[in-house]
């Protein structure tokens, strides 16, 4: 119990961390990317400002002579590597200038422009950021070279992946070295609380036998009356209370079951309903089996025959009278299923989320005549864990009770 707790409080600081650094790294690289792309179509829009400023002559529009001067860091200028294709509204060529890069030629511009006309108006293609702009029945499609700064923002993505893994991995140390003595707090309360039931079960077992044995010389001397009877009851509930709370404390360990093996859930099942059987039909029930054969299961045979034992138990304390009780074990998907229905007549649905908690009980007036003590269902579910399972119940109208349980 210990160890799984463990594991919890490292799984949430984890999934935290986690979040918080997938988070911060997404929001950099998008902050980055925007930066990057938004400067960049500014330097676009100069490079068009600047194609737009040859001076008034026959033939086709182009860039000045002499260097671009487009920008106003005069440094940046000579940096800055771009081409443009113009078409005209049948989208033939007019012109292409490449003068202001040399690893592009006409041929491959005017291809290039081709792709991204009918294509969005801005966007990335392979080292180039392009953007497209209808002039009159011109379309002019300019593609500036940002090899450099795509491989920036490559390589501060690669950064953050790296930091953000070796954070995790740093976090996951500390989380796992700390998370030890976060919980000892937690742990010596749970091994108190476990030495306080094995110590108060023990202690009690005792004056258990006593009454038990004197009541028999009593009953021997005296004879059997309505006293002798309600402490001979007595004395039996506290005696099976008492074996529950060891059975609980015993599961809390980390390895509840260390000696599994394979064995007949289907043999088991049928049992347990041999020996419910009469009792079931002295309360008047009706009993439905439902039993799948060759259903086998690894874990503990004798923890698997008291798990059924408090279904059915269950079944019968708490349906209506003369009430129906189903019992189900059959296989889907390779796991085994246990189901438990009764009719029940609950005023009010009871908290299912509880209803596997100890000494919970749905009659909060803890009414004796049932005989239960808020205790079988816990040990049930213990059971389930044990062995890799789980365990729900499903009251949605408060009329009937189905407890699911899947290994």
């Amino acid at each position: 119990m210990i160890k799984k707790m463990r594991r919890r409080v490292i799984v949430a600081a984890m999934f935290a961390f986690f979040a918080v650094i997938m988070m911060i790294a997404i929001l950099v690289n998008a902050v980055n990317y925007g930066i990057v792309t938004r400067r960049a179509d500014e330097t676009l829009a100069a490079v068009l400002s600047y194609e737009d400023k040859t001076p008034d002559k026959p033939g086709p529009k182009g860039p000045p002579p002499g260097p671009f001067m487009g920008l106003p860091d005069v440094e940046a200028n000579y940096m800055t590597r771009f081409f443009t294709v113009r078409f005209d509204s049948s989208q033939n060529v007019i012109s292409t200038s490449t003068d202001y890069i040399a690893s592009i030629d006409k041929e491959d511009a005017i291809e290039m422009a081709r792709k991204v006309l009918e294509g969005k108006q801005r966007g990335y293609m392979k080292a180039y950021r392009y953007v497209k702009v209808a002039e009159g029945d011109e379309t002019v499609v300019a593609f500036l070279n940002t090899g450099r700064e795509q491989q920036s923002m490559l390589s501060l993505l690669m950064l953050t992946a790296v930091v953000s893994f070796i954070s995790l991995v740093i976090v996951f140390i500390l989380v796992t070295v700390f998370s030890k003595r976060a919980i000892r707090p937690y742990a010596n309360n749970i091994r108190q609380q476990k030495q306080f039931i094995t110590d108060a079960s023990h202690e009690l077992k005792t004056p258990l036998t006593s009454i038990s044995t004197s009541l028999g010389v009593i009953a021997m001397e005296h004879g059997e009356d309505e006293w002798t009877d309600n402490i001979r009851n007595q004395t039996a509930r506290m005696t099976e209370f008492v074996g529950k709370l060891v059975t609980l404390s015993r599961f809390d360990e980390d390895m509840p079951l260390p000696n599994k093996e394979r064995f007949s859930l289907s043999e088991a099942a049928w049992e347990i309903i041999g020996v419910y059987k009469s009792r079931i039909k002295a309360h008047d029930k009706k009993l439905t089996t439902d039993i799948e054969e060759d259903v086998n299961i690894l874990g503990d045979k004798e923890a698997i025959r008291q798990m059924l034992s408090v279904l059915i138990d269950n079944a019968i304390r708490y349906s209506d009278e003369k009430g129906e009780i189903r019992f189900s074990v059959f296989r889907k998907r390779s796991k085994a299923y246990i189901e438990v229905f009764n009719t029940c007549v609950y005023e009010e649905p009871p908290d299912v989320d509880r209803l596997f908690d100890r000494f919970y009980r749905p009659d909060e007036s803890r009414n004796s005549e049932t005989g239960g003590n808020g205790v079988g269902l816990s040990i049930a579910k213990a059971v389930a864990q044990a062995h890799g399972g789980k365990i729900e119940a499903i009251c949605p109208s408060g009329k009937t009770m189905t407890i699911r349980i899947i290994i």
